[in-house]
């Protein structure tokens, strides 16, 4: 079994801010974790303005390292295209990290973003 992590989650395991759900913690300790791409851009942004303190790479070898997270390499053009349907919001982090769970099969998607929660089905937290 596989499951996403959303930015937020990533960057509170990476920080050793884990307070996370009961059920997400759970999926963390059995799945293989992923990330999409753009998880790693939207946290090299957060580093750039100040919001992390380590930038994305450093993040994401910790991430490795401690959980195994590894970066998804579904293609592109197919994740674009299924970001295309997520109406639901502006942000597009969001409409990429969800179509990213969404073509591989419907993935658990670990978010405590109530939006997503609303949009998503297999959303986990």
């Amino acid at each position: 079994m596989i499951a996403y992590l959303d930015t937020h989650t990533a960057i509170r395991l990476a920080h050793g801010r884990a307070r996370i759900g009961r059920e997400a913690a759970r999926l963390v300790q059995r799945a293989g974790l992923l990330i999409s791409p753009v998880v790693l851009l939207e946290i090299e942004y957060m580093y750039e303005i100040g919001r992390v303190m380590l930038p994305a790479k450093d993040i994401v070898r910790k991430l490795d390292h401690e959980l195994g997270v590894r970066l998804c390499d579904l293609s592109f053009a197919d994740v674009a295209g299924t970001a295309l349907d997520e109406k639901w919001t502006r942000d597009p982090f969001d409409r990429v990290i969800v179509a990213q769970a969404r073509v591989n099969g419907l993935a658990p998607l670990i978010s405590s973003d109530e939006q997503i929660a609303k949009h998503y089905p297999r959303t986990v937290w």
